[in-house]
């Protein structure tokens, strides 16, 4: 699986007019289940980014875990993260699950990151979103695993 991490001071998702998902400061996590993950890559992908300290201490180092700042986390399905660029001008997908799978694993690592102890939003899979944020720092980090 592959995240795109965005630590938020603020995030949201609209769903043709309605807000389907939105968090206060923490991360926005867009996600892309890949051809032949499974639900043990999802587990770790939860727990890395649980853990993975990108928020400031008192001391302002990226010391500090979304979980240690009681932050939350906004979820939203992002097939093009599989894109290979590789030749030409259009990017390929083939490398994302197919739909039936990516969507059992997006919302399985969705409740991952809840069972992790976090507040957890969602985007809305398969849909046309409009995800709004106030990136801080900015931070963004890409995780594969």
């Amino acid at each position: 699986m592959r995240a795109l991490l965005q630590r938020v001071s603020h995030a949201s998702v609209r769903v043709e007019d309605t807000v389907v998902g939105e968090i206060g400061p923490g991360l926005l996590i867009l996600v892309c289940a890949m051809q032949g993950d499974t639900e043990a890559q999802a587990d770790k992908l939860a727990s890395k980014i649980a853990k993975c300290r990108i928020f400031r201490d008192e001391a302002g180092k990226m010391n500090r875990s979304v979980l240690d700042t009681g932050g939350a986390v906004l979820v939203v399905s992002q097939f093009t993260l599989a894109a290979d660029t590789t030749s030409g001008n259009r990017p390929g997908f083939s490398a994302s699950a197919p739909a039936a799978d990516a969507e059992r694993l997006y919302e399985y690592f969705a409740d991952q990151m809840r069972a992790q102890g976090l507040g957890t939003a969602q985007g809305r899979f398969g849909a046309e979103m409009k995800v709004s944020l106030v990136n801080d720092g900015p931070v963004t980090i890409l995780m594969d695993v």
